[in-house]
């Protein structure tokens, strides 16, 4: 199996309360050469005036999905505790047509205690918002094959998230994406936990796509050598700063980095 190496962009949807500045940004991502347009899923920001200007994940994706021709888009990540999961499979199959099929679907457990507290939502703990996410996932899944009409494809789901014992076991039983935080070397011991927790549930593990932030040019290459075929920097609002995206798209196009054929 082997795998293009692709470039993400996360454009945080914070801090730009005319969302034309938000629609400029999605566009020039998209001509920038980026493969995949994600946004977030919180109702305030997280960086600077958490009371500042913020705007909806899924409604949002909508309108992305109109906007733009080329580019996968989704949510890194969507929080499972925010919406009924049978209503947000829902949402994800209609945003799946209206893009004709270019969604992914990224969930994760959750951590922003101003969004669970001011929303209404129960904060619980780590743990509890795990299972929570745990017992969504197969109800997600049950749902997209019931809905008429279908999805247009199979929507890949990713799952944002490194702890060892749940999440790289939910990854395993579910993802098609594994999103990880952690260092090079340290993403490499994770890496192997997955592969171990794929064997488990009789899964090969090069079916999982491996995903990480953008690590810089300089660092790149090790970590394709890792096994990490998607990068995503980030930018966010007022004015959407894609300095970095266009470095990695360049380092992307100019390296010809070796695509991803085994994991360790």
């Amino acid at each position: 199996m082997t795998r293009p190496v692709r470039i993400g962009i996360q454009l945080q949807p914070q801090h730009a309360p005319d969302y034309r500045k938000i629609r400029d940004a999605v566009l020039r991502a998209e001509d920038a050469g980026a493969d995949v347009v994600f946004t977030w899923d919180h109702f305030y920001p997280l960086f600077g005036d958490t009371d500042g200007a913020q705007f909806e994940c899924w409604t949002m994706l909508g309108a992305w999905a109109e906007q733009t021709e080329r580019v996968e888009i989704g949510a890194l990540v969507s929080c499972a505790a925010y919406r009924n999961p049978d209503l947000l499979a829902d949402m994800a199959r209609t945003v799946d047509h209206i893009s004709g099929g270019r969604l992914i679907l990224g969930l994760g457990s959750g951590w922003y205690e101003k969004d669970y507290d001011s929303y209404g939502y129960e904060f619980g703990t780590p743990g509890s918002r795990l299972r929570l996410l745990g017992e969504y996932l197969p109800r997600i899944t049950s749902r997209l094959g019931k809905l008429n009409p279908a999805p247009t494809r199979r929507i890949p789901i990713l799952i944002g998230g490194s702890g060892e014992k749940k999440t790289l076991r939910l990854v395993a039983e579910y993802a098609d994406i594994w999103h990880g935080y952690s260092e090079r070397d340290e993403f490499v011991r994770k890496s192997a936990i997955l592969g171990e927790h794929c064997g488990d549930v009789q899964r090969d593990p090069l079916e999982i796509e491996r995903s990480t932030w953008w690590p810089g040019a300089e660092l790149a290459s090790a970590y394709v050598g890792a096994g990490v075929t998607l990068f995503t920097p980030h930018s966010s609002g007022p004015d959407y700063d894609l300095t970095t995206l266009r470095e990695a798209v360049a380092w992307r196009d100019e390296s010809t980095p070796p695509q991803l054929s085994g994991l360790a």
